[in-house]
Order: structure tokens, then C-alpha cells, then sequence
């Protein structure tokens, strides 16, 4: 069996912890455990040792469920900008200047986002259109 990089180890482990807490199972058993622990504490009189172990693990899953999350939603985001970016390039109609426009600069992105909000306008309204010309990308 061939031993995989060590970051994507990683990575399936993170899919798999977001894949299984994601599920309605997941919040049941917080739900549990939790009412569990407030019923521990409640009869044992809330021992402040206890307190402080509680508040420990919940800020430490907090923490690494916050870069899982960051992790999978990262990679669905990247993987859906593929899928959208090879739409614009398998539409010949498509303003193929469009693919990755999430790496151009603040101006570029309000300028565009200007010129398509006139353009929904224009034609909310039966205007006549104005063809925005930009320059030629590369990116074909």
C-alpha cells in the first residue's frame, strides 16, 4: 500500500470530521453530552475543577472545528470556481475575461460589479444596451 503525503492525510481527516459532524446524529450526541455534563455538574454541586475541564475541551473542539470547517469549505469553494470557471469556457457567448476574476484587484471587481448592475438595469427597463468593451485576457 502507498503511503500518502502527510498533508493530504490531513485533509481526509479533516473531510471526514467534517463529513461525519455534519450530520443530524452529531448534533444529537453534543446535544446529549452536554445535558449530560450540566446534569454532572448539577449533582455534584458544579465542582470548579470540573468547570474548568468542560471549558477546556469545548474551546479546543471549537478551535479545531473552526479549521475544518475553514478547511472543507475552502476546498468546495475552489472546486465550484473549476466548475463555473469551465462554464464560461465552454460558452462561446460568455465573457471569458470572467475566469478567475477572484484573483483581480478591489477596483477591477467594483468597476465590474458597477457595470453589471447597469446592465440589469438597462435591461429591467427595455434601454437600449451599451457593449462595455474591457481588454483582451490571456486567459483563453
Amino acid at each position: 500500500m502507498k503511503w500518502l503525503h502527510p498533508q493530504r492525510r490531513i485533509s481526509r481527516v479533516l473531510h471526514w470530521i467534517g463529513e461525519v459532524t455534519a450530520r443530524t446524529s452529531a448534533a444529537l450526541v453534543a446535544l446529549a453530552a452536554m445535558s449530560l455534563f450540566a446534569l454532572a455538574f448539577a449533582l455534584d454541586g458544579f465542582p470548579p475543577n470540573w468547570q474548568i475541564g468542560f471549558a477546556s475541551v469545548s474551546a479546543s473542539v471549537t478551535l479545531i472545528m473552526l479549521f475544518v470547517i475553514q478547511h472543507t469549505q475552502s476546498r468546495h469553494q475552489m472546486a465550484l470556481q473549476l466548475k463555473l470557471d469551465e462554464l464560461i469556457r465552454a460558452s462561446p457567448a460568455a465573457n471569458d475575461q470572467l475566469v478567475r476574476i477572484e484573483s483581480a484587484d478591489v477596483e477591477e471587481l467594483d468597476g465590474r460589479a458597477r457595470d453589471q448592475q447597469a446592465l440589469h438595469e438597462s435591461l429591467r427597463d427595455g434601454d437600449v444596451l451599451e457593449i462595455i468593451e474591457y481588454p483582451h485576457s490571456t486567459n483563453s
